[in-house]
């Protein structure tokens, strides 16, 4: 079996060696969740940007409300 059919992943102490199917489902779910983060974050960006754009149409800044306490 040659390096790049395999992958080692260390839980805690505990080194684990996957191959074959274990191999791919764990890239898989780790992409996976890679694209959830990303995705979070972009929705997280784009709230903030509406929020903000909210506040300009009352004339407020992020720092107005900072001075206000909220």
């Amino acid at each position: 079996m040659t390096k790049s059919e395999t992958i080692k992943i260390q839980v805690g102490e505990e080194v684990i060696e996957l191959t074959g199917a274990e191999k791919a489902a764990f890239l898989a779910d780790r992409e996976k969740t890679n694209q959830t983060i990303k995705a979070e974050a972009e929705a997280k960006a784009q709230a903030k940007a509406a929020a903000e754009a909210k506040l300009a149409a009352l004339g407020l800044t992020t720092d107005d409300l900072r001075a206000l306490g909220l």
